[in-house]
C-alpha cells in the first residue's frame, strides 16, 4: 500500500485513495494551464514533510534581480489558486507558490504543523532550503494566518508581508462556515443557475469549470486534520515591525473588515489596509488586474524606501 494510504497520525492530512489523489492533480494542473506557466517545481524537506513549490521567472532581467515574492494559498487548496495573480506578479518579480502540507496539494505532510511557532518553523525551513533570506510575502484565508503568525514569530526573511482577506485576525465563526457549505452545495447546482448564485454568494468557484472541478475533487480526494487557527491578540500584533499590507473585502464572512481595517493600522505601525468593494472573501479572483497592482504597488514601494536608506 503506498504512503498516502499508510499515514494516519493525528493531525497529520492525507489523501483517501491513490486514485482520488491523480484526479485531483489533473484538476489542479486544468487550473495552473489558466496561469502563468511554472518555469519550474522543485521539493524541499522540512522537519514536517515535503513541500512541492512552483517558481515563476520574470522574462526581463532586471525583474529577475528584485526581491521574489512568495505566496501561500488558503485550507483546502493548493498553489493552483493563484491563476489569476502568476501572470503579472511574474513580470514584475520572481515568484514562488508554496503547497502547504496539510492541505490537499503535492507537498507531503509528516508531522503536525499547525500549532503557531511549528508553523512559522515550517515556513522559515522552507525559505531558508530554497535560498531565500528576503521576500515579500502573501497569504490569503488560511495562508493569510501562516503569514500573519511568520511576520509575529519569525520575521527575519520577510521584507514585507500581504494579507488578503487573512484568518487571524478574528475567531472563525458560524456565518463564514455557512458560507463554505452554502458554496459547495451551489456548486451541484445547473449551470445556468450558478452565475446568480455566484453574485449571490460572492463565489468565484461557481463560474470557472476548472476552478468548481478542482475544489470538489479536494473535498472528495483529501482529508484536513488541523483545528482552526486562534487569532493574534492586539498584544501580539502590536510586536510586529515589517511592512504590512492588508486587503479586505468588503462583503468577506471570514472576518468584519471595516473593523479590521481600522484595527490592523492602529496596532502595527505604519501598516496599510485597504477595502475591496464588490467581493467577498477573494479578493485577488474577483478583482486580480486590480490586487495585482495594489500589491505591486505597495512591494515596490517597500524595495524603494530600503534601497533609499542604504544610498
Amino acid at each position: 500500500m503506498s504512503e498516502t494510504m499508510t499515514r494516519t497520525q493525528a493531525d497529520v492530512g492525507r489523501y483517501v485513495s491513490d486514485a482520488l489523489r491523480e484526479r485531483y492533480f489533473a484538476a489542479c494542473d486544468a487550473l495552473y494551464a489558466l496561469g502563468e506557466p511554472a518555469s519550474a517545481q522543485t521539493d524541499v524537506e522540512t522537519s514536517f514533510g515535503t513541500t512541492h513549490v512552483y517558481r515563476y521567472d520574470p522574462a526581463d532581467p532586471a525583474a529577475a534581480s528584485r526581491t521574489p515574492i512568495v505566496l501561500v494559498h488558503g485550507a483546502g487548496a493548493c498553489s493552483a489558486i493563484w491563476y489569476p495573480n502568476t501572470p503579472a506578479l511574474s513580470a514584475d518579480r520572481p515568484v514562488y507558490a508554496l503547497d502547504t502540507p496539510g492541505d490537499p496539494g503535492r507537498s507531503v505532510q509528516r508531522a503536525p504543523l499547525h500549532q503557531p511557532e511549528r508553523a512559522a518553523q515550517w515556513l522559515d525551513e522552507a525559505l531558508g532550503e530554497l535560498g531565500l533570506d528576503r521576500v515579500h510575502l502573501v497569504g490569503t484565508s488560511y495562508g493569510g494566518w501562516l503569514a500573519l503568525n511568520q511576520v509575529h514569530r519569525r520575521p527575519g526573511r520577510l521584507a514585507s508581508v500581504t494579507l488578503l482577506d487573512p484568518g487571524g485576525l478574528e475567531k472563525v465563526g458560524l456565518r463564514f462556515f455557512t458560507w463554505i457549505f452554502a458554496s459547495l452545495f451551489a456548486t451541484f447546482a445547473p449551470k445556468a443557475l450558478r452565475p446568480r448564485l455566484a453574485a449571490w454568494l460572492e463565489q468565484p468557484v461557481l463560474v470557472v469549470p476548472e476552478l468548481r472541478r478542482m475544489v470538489h475533487l479536494a473535498v472528495r480526494a483529501y482529508r484536513i486534520r488541523r483545528p482552526a487557527p486562534l487569532p493574534l491578540s492586539d498584544d501580539e500584533l502590536a510586536t510586529i515591525r515589517t511592512p504590512l499590507y492588508l486587503v479586505l473585502g468588503k462583503r468577506s464572512l471570514l472576518l468584519h473588515p471595516q473593523r479590521q481595517a481600522e484595527r490592523v493600522p492602529r496596532l502595527i505601525p505604519g501598516a496599510r489596509a485597504e477595502i475591496v468593494a464588490k467581493t467577498g472573501h477573494g479578493p485577488q479572483i474577483d478583482h486580480a488586474d486590480e490586487v495585482n497592482q495594489r500589491m505591486l504597488d505597495f512591494m515596490n514601494t517597500v524595495d524603494n524606501a530600503v534601497d533609499n536608506a542604504v544610498s
